[in-house]
């Protein structure tokens, strides 16, 4: 059997797959949706690239169809996936710029649709999230930032809040009060349903912007671009030299699910 590709959602900032070998459209039906990816490879190595918020970033934070776009990276062959996502920092210590690989996270989203398990005939799913990112993606992305000498904080827990407003400065006190360490709109629930689908999955967080309260000024979206545009190609350079190797890494979480959607069984497809 071939190699496995690697799943790579960009978010906010990363748009373009240019870095991408032999890079081609694709589109994918799933039982949720179409959704447009690029497929290519890495030095060899197959990779899928999925633009979160689409083409002119058309869809904010709320609207993002999660279920289509994990199971289309699931469909394709995917086991393991990067994704990267803008984040305010809520600790002076976490400056613009900063990588931060999250290990944890705490959900404070509100409208969305957050499981593929639904109920009904197929019973009831209950998934572990003890340790929601994998930890061979997080050691291999930590230890080629270090290699590179990227600003990276290898732990902290993300917040995820349902946007696309920013937080007011009491949620943001609160949320460091719980022990967070950066706020974003688009985590949850990728990272659920991609445990939910086995996946090998992990969040490269480059800080764009101080939250808010610790800004000393009022947010914009497009001190946010700004950032990115700035430090865009660091997150790509990390991303091209480490994704060849992800095939290889062990860990514990990848895998069958515990149990298949009911739209995969009914489609008689699976890992």
């Amino acid at each position: 059997m071939g190699q496995a590709p690697v799943g790579v959602i960009g978010g906010t900032g990363v748009y373009d797959p240019a870095w991408l070998d032999g890079a081609e459209p694709r589109t994918v039906d799933t039982p949720y949706g179409s959704v447009a990816v690029v497929t290519g490879s890495v030095d060899g190595a197959p990779a899928v690239f999925l633009n979160r918020h689409g083409a002119g970033h058309a869809l904010p934070p709320h609207r993002v169809n999660y279920r289509a776009n994990v199971y289309a990276l699931w469909r394709l062959g995917v086991r393991r996936v990067v994704a990267t996502a803008a984040v305010g920092s809520l600790h002076r210590a976490l400056a613009p710029g900063h990588l931060l690989l999250a290990d944890q996270f705490l959900d404070f989203t509100k409208g969305r649709v957050a499981t593929f398990f639904d109920g009904g005939p197929g019973g009831v799913v209950h998934t572990d999230m003890t340790e929601p990112y994998c930890r061979g993606l997080r050691e291999a992305l930590r230890a080629e930032a270090v290699a590179q000498r990227l600003p990276l904080t290898a732990g902290g827990t993300y917040v995820a809040t349902e946007g696309p407003r920013f937080e007011s400065a009491a949620e943001i006190r609160a949320f460091r009060l719980l022990g967070g360490d950066v706020v974003g709109m688009t985590g949850v629930p990728e990272v659920v349903l991609a445990r939910e689908l086995g996946l090998c999955y992990a969040t490269v967080a480059l800080v764009t912007n101080y939250a808010a309260g610790l800004a000393g000024a009022r947010l914009t979206h497009q001190e946010v671009l700004d950032v990115m545009a700035r430090q865009s190609a660091s997150v790509r350079h990390l991303l091209r030299a480490v994704l060849p190797r992800l095939d290889a890494v062990a860990c514990d979480c990848a895998g069958a699910p515990a149990a298949l959607p009911p739209a995969a069984r009914e489609e008689g497809t699976g890992p």
